[in-house]
Formats: structure tokens, C-alpha cells, sequence
């Protein structure tokens, strides 16, 4: 099964040669589920030439507000609401979750509460996870229809479900403790409060529940793979 990443934002630079970008973090996050991944750089214009040409959509995190006026934006809310008319499952994560909350008709805006940042506790379906969490803006108000399946104090709106088709997780499960801690060193300091910077930074090494959101996400787009994406898994 043929995995489309729509590549939204990329890593710092100077994290890149020992981490990986996003897309490599996501490879890793869902090796061993049979998926092929091809990267398209959306962020700078490279869109796909169809939505068919992925077996499903996987939209990465960004720095960019999906409120915000940059080129890419518009083409893919489009392609979100593209892609699930054609029946292709679409994940989105971060700014992925809240481009597709913002494409299907629900609000984004920069939360009033700041900034998440380091591991985060969720009730995802009844579960307790712990996830790496680095964002302040939130889906506020969810399209209609979607279905909450996720939320913290802090987060009301952490995941959602479109349909059968759309899933997508405010929180980064493909986020190492060492990428945030690098996130805090190159993007945090004068960004984000020092205080809650150093609470992060103490959290760092708690247990965390990344395996058990990579099965629903794999779970999720093989559940809804093209008919002969299902046939090549056989």
C-alpha cells in the first residue's frame, strides 16, 4: 500500500542530518505495516497530479498557521476534500489535523491557553496515552460531523474522525524525546516561555504511547485502501 505524504513544513535544518525530516520520522513511526511512502513538498508547491496516484494521504506537522495566507494552503484543503470524496483515507497530524478541521468547514486560531509542549496525557477512545505534543494553535471548533476521539484539559478537540475515511491527532507520535528537545533548542527559546521550556525538558523520558496511535493510523488506512492496494497486502 502506497502511503502519499504531503509534506506541509520541514524539520530544522540543523536537526535534519541526524534525525530526518518529517517524512523519514513518519517512515520509521509506521515500519513494518507493508507501506510504500512517496513525499510531496507541498509547502513549496508540489502538489500531486491526482489524488488517486497515493493509496492513501498522510498530511505532516508545520510552523505555519493553517489560518495563515501562504500559496499551498488553499490547493490543499482542496486536495483534503478531494481525496475523501474519491475515497482515499487522509491522516493528519498537527497542523495536518487542523488544515483538515479547516478544510471541511471547523475553526482554527491560535489558543488564548499558549502553547503544549514535551509529552501530554490524552483520553484517546477511553485510553490514557502519553504523546509529545508541540503546538499553541488548536481546532477550536470542529466541522460538523466530526467526531471528538481524543482531548486533555488543554486540548479539547485532540483527534478527530471524519466519516470512515479521516482520522487526524493534534499531538506528534512520530516526535522522539531527542527531536523535541532539539525543537527546544533551535525554534523554543524566545518563542515559547523558558518556565514551560524546563517543565518540558524535565518531562522528557516519560513513557510514551507512540506504538499504539501508529496501529491505529496504519489500522485506519488499511481499512480503507483502494480495493487493489487490499489485494496486493494478500
Amino acid at each position: 500500500m502506497k502511503i502519499g505524504i504531503l509534506q506541509t513544513g520541514q524539520a530544522p535544518e540543523s536537526l535534519r542530518a541526524e534525525m530526518g525530516d518529517y517524512p523519514a520520522m513518519f517512515a520509521r513511526l509506521l515500519a513494518g505495516n507493508g507501506f510504500t511512502f512517496q513525499t510531496w513538498l507541498v509547502e513549496e508547491m508540489e502538489f500531486p497530479a491526482s489524488v488517486h496516484v497515493a493509496d492513501g494521504w498522510l498530511i505532516t506537522g508545520s510552523r505555519h498557521g493553517a489560518y495563515e495566507n501562504h500559496l499551498f494552503i488553499a490547493p490543499l484543503e482542496q486536495f483534503v476534500r478531494d481525496a475523501l470524496a474519491a475515497g482515499r483515507p487522509v491522516t493528519g497530524i498537527c497542523f495536518g489535523h487542523q488544515i483538515m478541521a479547516q478544510a471541511l468547514g471547523g475553526q482554527v486560531a491560535k489558543f488564548p491557553g499558549g502553547w503544549a509542549v514535551g509529552p501530554q496525557s490524552y483520553q484517546f477512545e477511553g485510553r490514557e496515552l502519553m504523546l509529545n505534543a508541540w503546538h499553541q494553535d488548536q481546532v477550536l471548533v470542529p466541522p460538523e460531523g466530526a467526531q471528538t476521539i481524543a482531548s486533555n484539559p488543554f486540548c479539547t478537540h485532540a483527534a478527530l474522525r471524519y466519516g470512515t475515511l479521516g482520522l487526524s491527532v493534534q499531538a506528534h507520535p512520530e516526535f522522539e524525546d531527542d527531536f523535541i528537545q532539539g525543537l527546544i533548542d533551535t525554534r523554543g527559546r524566545g518563542v515559547v516561555p523558558d518556565a514551560q521550556l524546563d517543565a518540558a525538558k524535565a518531562k522528557l523520558g516519560t513513557e510514551l504511547d507512540q506504538a499504539q496511535v501508529a496501529a491505529q493510523i496504519a489500522a485506519h488506512f488499511k481499512a480503507h485502501a483502494p480495493l487493489h492496494a487490499r489485494m496486493e497486502d494478500r
